[in-house]
């Protein structure tokens, strides 16, 4: 089984959010050339081949998919049936 390398911490965090594509590049360090491993739900991992540590993570419509996901909770709090009660 291939291994990877985890730093416990990374001191430099970048983040660069493309908004015509709707897609969040985060980088430990300065981005660089790197394999991209597809972990599914539009979250790619960036590993440093040589090294084989992981560099950076790219999330796909991550704007996109959060609106949704908070629309479809606000759709099913509308449909419940509130009365008020009186005394």
């Amino acid at each position: 089984m291939a291994t990877l390398n985890i730093s416990e911490k990374k001191e430099k965090i970048k983040w660069d959010y493309d908004a015509e594509s709707d897609v969040l590049y985060i980088s430990y360090g300065n981005p660089q050339n790197a394999e991209g491993v597809d972990i599914g739900d539009g979250t790619i991992i960036r590993i440093e081949p040589e090294s084989k540590e992981i560099i950076g993570i790219t999330i796909l419509n991550p704007l996109q998919r959060t609106l949704s996901s908070l629309m479809g909770k606000q759709s099913t709090t509308r449909k419940r049936k509130t009365t008020s009660v009186t005394k």
